[in-house]
């Protein structure tokens, strides 16, 4: 018996119905034998083909999914910083020295009654006040000083040379600073039998430095600023036999920004800044403490008035306040600060604010006076007689609204009796009050000058509101519309 034969050809075939051929069948003839098992080849070649035919689609649907190209982004160093000095950067003039350091070195002839330079020490804010432990809190009994309240121009030097938009090349500055102390400068002149010349001479000699310069040359002083630590009466004299210096009315100085602690209101280049208090913190922590402490300070009287009366003024005001304080009995309290009592600040009058609910607030030699800082920092709410004291000078510094933060009453109905304070103070009501108290506490930062370098984080305080402002103004007289002359 012989073997089954495995060749194909010997293999029994099927019976085959014969019809014409179709282009289908004819394809499918053809490739019937390359999907053949016995082939592994072709098997291999097809599934490249169809892993490649697939990677083609799927390439195509995830290009399709990609958005038009965009510009490249802009990419900024060090963006924190650029983004703080947005405004504007600031140049500072390396003065001859004659012009600052030397007059602080010369702190014991600056004053013709005695040496300023306790008043002057620690870079500007003076002695530490020791005297008022058991007043302020232990923990910010460091930030309290005994501070002269002619001192903006070393503060803000200060400041200025550590500040974080400071740049020490003119050519990518935005502002120009002269630290100049034309108040220190000054001071020793305006009680003496002293020249005009005498009174101009440092004035003189600065407007010639500068005035020198290319940048200044340049703009012609429209960006260049200075801080002049006194009122701006005392630099605008008119003639050579009248009060203080000329300096204001001197060609050079005619464009230049000045910070003042009193500003003429009818002056563009004006710019009114707080008079310097006793509270320097030194961080953020600090003004939150004191802005605490002073909110739930309890209050136990109505009213209260820190000054000294003006006997040689006819119908002395200050004398008519004092005189409606005593018939107030225990509603209001007083503090006398004849001659040089409350020079600098004292604890009496601290306390003083810190237990009243209002603080009378008549205008001083000027139409300012320093307690009205020294008042509101304490968190008491402050009552004006004259608009000019602070409406018309701390625009930068103080809420919008008058109404929100103090109380104004006519002077004249006070003088002619048809007014007393205490009858207008009574009226308001407790929740006024407390409104009241709390727009002012909440603006306590900007109205105090900061012990730091870097300032007091994200809080402003009075400085850098100040500088926030000055570039803002140099920003707005570049546009097209601001008007300058030569």
């Amino acid at each position: 018996m012989l073997p089954k034969s495995i060749h194909p050809s010997l293999e029994p075939q099927p019976k085959t119905l014969h019809t014409k051929p179709t282009l289908t069948s004819s394809i499918t003839s053809l490739l019937k034998p390359l999907f053949s098992p016995q082939i592994p080849r072709s098997w291999i070649f097809f599934t490249v083909l169809f892993i490649q035919i697939l990677l083609l689609c799927n390439l195509r649907i995830f290009s399709s999914s990609i958005p038009s190209p965009l510009p490249a982004p802009i990419v900024h160093h060090s963006s924190h910083a650029l983004d703080q000095c947005g405004s504007g950067k600031v140049f500072v003039y390396d003065l001859p020295q004659t012009f600052n350091y030397e007059i602080l070195q010369n702190c014991d002839n600056l004053n013709p009654w005695g040496s300023r330079c306790n008043s002057l020490s620690n870079n500007g804010f003076g002695l530490n006040a020791a005297a008022l432990a058991g007043i302020v809190p232990e923990d910010l009994l460091p930030a309290w000083h005994w501070t002269d309240q002619f001192v903006t121009e070393v503060i803000f030097h200060n400041r200025l040379l550590n500040h974080r938009c400071r740049v020490k090349e003119p050519e990518s500055a935005t502002a120009f600073y002269i630290p100049f102390y034309a108040g220190l400068a000054v001071g020793k002149y305006l009680w003496l039998n002293s020249t005009a010349d005498e009174r101009d001479r440092h004035c003189d000699m600065m407007l010639r430095w500068v005035m020198d310069q290319p940048y200044f040359k340049r703009s012609n002083g429209w960006d260049h600023f200075i801080t002049m630590g006194r009122i701006t009466w005392d630099f605008r004299r008119s003639t050579d036999h009248d009060w203080g210096s000329s300096c204001i009315y001197k060609p050079g100085i005619r464009n230049v920004t000045r910070l003042l602690i009193e500003r003429n209101p009818w002056d563009y280049f004006d710019v009114g800044v707080p008079y310097p208090t006793g509270f320097h913190p030194r961080s953020k922590s600090d003004v939150t403490r004191w802005q605490n402490f002073v909110q739930e300070r309890q209050r136990n009287a109505l009213f209260c008035f820190a000054g000294a009366p003006r006997r040689a003024f006819r119908q002395d005001f200050r004398g008519i306040l004092l005189s409606q304080c005593r018939d107030a009995g225990e509603s209001c309290r007083t503090v006398n600060c004849t001659g040089t009592r409350c020079s600098n600040g004292t604890s009496a009058i601290l306390e003083t604010f810190l237990d009243s609910e209002f603080c009378l607030q008549p205008r001083g030699d000027s139409f300012t006076r320093r307690s009205i800082f020294d008042c509101m920092v304490a968190g008491s709410i402050p009552v004006f007689f004259w608009r000019r004291s602070a409406y018309l000078q701390y625009e930068l510094f103080l809420p919008n609204e008058p109404g929100s933060y103090s109380v104004y009453i006519d002077r004249n109905a006070v003088k002619n009796g048809t007014v007393t304070v205490k009858n207008v103070l009574e009226k308001f009501s407790r929740e006024e009050v407390r409104q009241m108290r709390e727009k002012v506490i909440e603006y306590i930062p900007r109205l105090i000058y900061a012990n730091t370098k870097d300032g007091l984080e994200d809080m402003k305080d009075a400085f850098d509101v100040a500088i926030e402002g000055v570039l803002k103004r140099f920003k707005e007289q570049e546009q097209p519309e601001f008007q300058k002359w030569k």
